[in-house]
């Protein structure tokens, strides 16, 4: 059992890495994504937000690492990471979005 976790697990990281890699082929760019983000905004930026229902907490994700994001936005928008609303409004997202608004995210707080 151990060892095929250590496997599952390894193999989430290269497809991990694979996917921010070919996504960082396009330069994100902060002033764009700051515009494209602009409804993520309205639950990311607003420090202890909590859904009322369902209830969920939401993280903020400003300071947050370029990669991470990139890779939960194409996990989201793929629907392999599991949430309605967020896979909703990652699933119109190009791949440049994608780097824009981790991009623009990764840049606040800085």
């Amino acid at each position: 059992m151990q060892t095929k976790r250590r496997c599952g697990g390894k193999a989430l990281l290269f497809f991990a890495a694979l996917v921010v890699s070919s996504v960082h082929a396009f330069e994100g760019d902060p002033a764009q994504g700051r515009v494209k983000a602009e409804s993520c905004m309205g639950c990311h930026a607003i420090p202890s937000y909590s859904n009322a229902y369902p209830n969920y907490h939401v993280p903020k994700v400003g300071g947050q690492n370029e990669a991470y994001i990139i890779s939960a936005l194409l996990a989201y928008r793929s629907a392999s990471r599991g949430h309605d609303t967020m896979h909703i409004n990652a699933s119109s997202l190009s791949d440049q979005d994608i780097a824009d608004i981790a991009a623009f995210f990764s840049s606040v707080g800085k």
